[in-house]
């Protein structure tokens, strides 16, 4: 931990990076509450409370909180269930005091054995929702606008905006190119955040388009639309309270256990990575971790906000800002507190296409096609749970998309287990039997399977010396087997298969064929 001196000494660093991230992250807020079907308020909101709250509890160095997009496909799906915002924020305060619980538990470690193949399923998946529930916002279908007025195209899925094509098309080549070694060489690219400069340019074409051609300009309705707040006093408006009258409701604990699972994972996931690039690979406590995210949940939920996560994308951005302490998370959340009283005006300004846009290609890295090949390059036991989970999120939803995904890679480890801790060597009546590692009950199949396969008057070897456990069921077969080798003339020789371990099975002879161990 940093002394008080160290961090008076890094603040104006802590300061540069918390205004960086914040510029990063005021997009992002608007983008995933227009995305969830909430007020923009709401994104605004679990911004403030991961910056403030998280972030002064937090344990973790660099990393920043708020509301995610992986989140998205819950909270749409939740709402819908649920029937209201209201009830959606009692599962949001219940998943903030789950999430506290296993960090009371000291659960952050069982996150290591969800396999990789299943998270990156899961986050592919999420990245297929972002496309396609915000490819009609890009392209301005559906925001109320009559077919064939000026500035608008009649299609089979109704009016399209030709203002919100452009501003996503425009918006996403900005994206693409502003991470190339090309652009990197120019001074606005090192120190202009590419979410912040989408939506200066979706502001400007705004801007122009009201004053030279209103008729083309993105109608209001497809626009932020962030209420005025002249004053503390109107907050009290503009929150929502959870409706504790669903506290008993299943589908309210369901969706706040999906919400507790789902949020975990990417938070434990993002500060793994946030180690690997923190250049002084300072290590974070990962149940302390989930106590402060479940604190900002329970927050969140309980003054109307979305659910919180840690993430990558602005915990990756504070670190390349400089950043060294927690102090930038906290900058940021001031900011955009501030923001919230000082720029309605100009938030009011970003065509909804700009946001669109940058979840569009937030989705696309999320299920970038690389990301496909990888899996099928490490072969089935991979590539099959990934492509499970991935089904499974987009027909069902994600908490059942981890489960099935999770099933199928242990099913597979199980067929791998029960396949290699038994191997079998022949040559002509001379038949080496070998068991290794742990050789438990579900190897019984493949063991009755060699030994069924082994002639009569062979000599066989049985060769213990690789195993570091043998179930007392596995043993019954060999003693079994042994047993009855005399009646068919085979030579038996057991090397460290000790006869005391075995299991009461007698039989005569035994000791005459144990010759060397």
């Amino acid at each position: 931990m940093m002394n008080l001196r160290e961090q008076f000494a890094s603040f104006p660093r802590d300061m540069f990076a918390g205004t960086v991230v914040f510029l990063v992250a005021l997009p992002l807020c608007l983008g995933i509450a227009n995305a969830s079907g909430v007020d923009p308020f709401a994104g605004l909101l679990s911004g403030i409370i991961g910056g403030l709250v998280v972030g002064l509890l937090s344990g973790s160095h660099l990393s920043v909180s708020g509301p995610a997009a992986g989140l998205v496909v819950i909270v749409v799906d939740g709402i819908t269930r649920l029937g209201s915002f209201p009830s959606f924020l009692m599962a949001v305060l219940l998943a903030g005091a789950m999430q506290f619980g296993l960090g009371l538990l000291k659960a952050g470690r069982f996150a290591a054995y969800v396999p990789t193949s299943v998270i990156k399923g899961m986050l592919a998946a999420i990245g297929l929702l972002l496309i396609i529930k915000q490819t009609p916002l890009a392209a301005g279908l559906g925001n109320g606008a009559a077919g064939g007025t000026a500035g608008t195209i009649t299609t089979p899925f109704g009016a399209m905006s030709v203002a919100a094509c452009a501003i996503a098309i425009v918006s996403l080549a900005i994206l693409a190119s502003w991470e190339t070694r090309a652009a990197r060489r120019f001074a606005l690219v090192r120190y202009v955040p590419a979410p912040l400069a989408v939506v200066l340019f979706g502001i400007a074409l705004t801007l122009l388009l009201d004053f030279v051609a209103p008729g083309f300009a993105p109608p209001l309705e497809h626009r932020v639309s962030l209420p005025s707040l002249a004053s503390l006093a109107a907050l009290d408006q503009v929150f929502n309270w959870p409706q504790l009258t669903h506290l008993l409701n299943p589908d309210v604990w369901r969706l706040a256990m999906t919400i507790a699972i789902v949020a975990s994972l990417e938070t434990l996931l993002s500060l793994e990575a946030v180690e690997q690039i923190d250049p002084k690979k300072r290590p974070a406590q990962p149940d302390r971790e989930l106590r402060a995210q479940g604190i900002g949940n329970m927050v969140a939920g309980a003054i109307g906000g979305l659910p919180i996560t840690s993430v990558i994308v602005r915990s990756s951005a504070n670190v390349n800002a400089g950043a060294q302490s927690r102090w930038s998370a906290i900058v940021h959340g001031v900011l955009l507190l501030v923001s919230v009283f000082a720029l309605t005006a100009v938030i009011n300004l970003i065509p909804l296409a700009s946001l669109a846009a940058i979840l569009i290609f937030t989705g696309l890295k999320l299920a970038k096609p690389s990301m496909f090949a990888d899996a099928a390059r490490q072969g089935l036991t991979r590539f099959v749970p990934f492509v499970v989970t991935i089904g499974a999120v987009l027909l069902t939803d994600l908490l059942m998309g981890i489960v099935l995904g999770i099933v199928c890679s242990v099913a597979f480890a199980i067929h791998v287990h029960m396949q290699r801790p038994i191997t079998m060597a022949r040559h002509d009546d001379h038949i080496l039997l070998s068991l290794r590692k742990d050789v438990s009950f579900l190897a019984k199949v493949s063991l009755k399977e060699h030994l069924k396969a082994i002639p009569d008057r062979a000599t066989v070897i049985l060769d213990g010396s690789r195993a570091d456990f043998i179930d007392p069921d596995v043993r019954d077969m060999i003693d079994e087997f042994l047993e009855n080798a005399p009646a068919r003339g085979i030579h038996v020789e057991c090397r460290q298969l000790d006869p005391v371990a075995r299991s009461s099975v007698k039989f005569a002879g035994f000791r005459m064929f144990l010759r060397r161990q």
